[in-house]
């Protein structure tokens, strides 16, 4: 188990919490030292940063925490001006009372930004909802980034898997779920361990179509540079064509979850290369 910045495991066995509103609902400095355990330790020390305030050298905070009634967004920058959070995490429970990963970002803050996730005029594309920079996702696909990755990552997944098991399990849970919003992040996820609570008969779909004689293989034909006829033999050259329209709907209707120390072995793209 990587280490975290803080070991809450005290706290959690001194109160009975089972819910992020639970956590939410505690003193401030209770409820800041839970949501420290997320962070992994490697990080504080690779980017110089203050392990008891996560502070710069000048005393101002790195580390946002925006805890609402059901809800929490960890935001964790390496400098005060940064653009771009080290690591986003953003936890809910969902109205079956479990705990989900709504969203989870993680940016090299030293990497080239490609700006994929705003307009030449600065309007924000909301993952390509309303819109796309098309000229910069192009750059981003050619310097080997996935659909939604403004900068390159910093290969924290694998790292923050057991973190964020340890946290659920500490909330007395034996899984938690997330909802990858690529096709490319539910490919990482079956690697990580997660199974599908929803979506699985899509997945199994999309590899087929995209081998030889399948409906999507067809439809990369090279009208655009995300439909290149290789692409169907990459985790990112089919996640690239799939954000492009390939399959002629959006990527949705996926659901995970992982269940505390175990692997469920799910492969949908077999000798998968990414």
């Amino acid at each position: 188990m990587r280490p975290t910045l803080v070991d809450a495991s005290q706290v959690f066995s001194d109160l009975p919490l089972y819910s992020i509103s639970q956590v939410n609902a505690l003193a401030p400095d209770e409820r800041a030292h839970i949501y420290r355990s997320l962070i992994p330790l490697d990080v504080v020390l690779r980017f110089d940063i203050d392990l008891d305030a996560l502070t710069t050298g000048t005393g101002s905070s790195l580390l946002r925490l925006d805890a609402e009634a059901t809800s929490v967004a960890l935001s964790l920058r390496h400098a005060v001006d940064a653009g771009d959070p080290l690591l986003y995490l953003q936890l809910a429970d969902t109205a079956m009372g479990q705990i989900e990963v709504a969203m989870f970002i993680v940016n090299d803050p030293h990497a080239e930004r490609f700006d994929i996730d705003r307009l030449p005029d600065g309007r924000p594309t909301y993952f390509g909802t309303q819109g796309r920079n098309v000229s910069e996702e192009v750059r981003a696909m050619e310097a080997g980034l996935a659909p939604g990755q403004v900068r390159r990552g910093l290969r924290l997944s694998r790292d923050l898997i057991p973190i964020l098991e340890r946290f659920v399990e500490n909330l007395h849970h034996d899984a938690f779920y997330i909802q990858p919003l690529a096709y490319h992040n539910a490919i990482l996820f079956e690697r990580l361990g997660f199974s599908y609570a929803l979506g699985l008969g899509r997945m199994e779909w999309i590899h087929n179509e995209f081998m030889p004689g399948g409906l999507l293989r067809g439809r990369l034909d090279g009208s655009t540079p995300f439909r290149r006829r290789g692409a169907a033999g990459t985790v990112r050259g089919r996640s690239w064509a799939i954000h492009d329209g390939v399959m002629g709907m959006p990527y949705s209707g996926v659901k995970m979850y992982k269940r505390v120390g175990m692997h469920a072995g799910v492969i949908t793209f077999p000798s998968a290369v990414w």
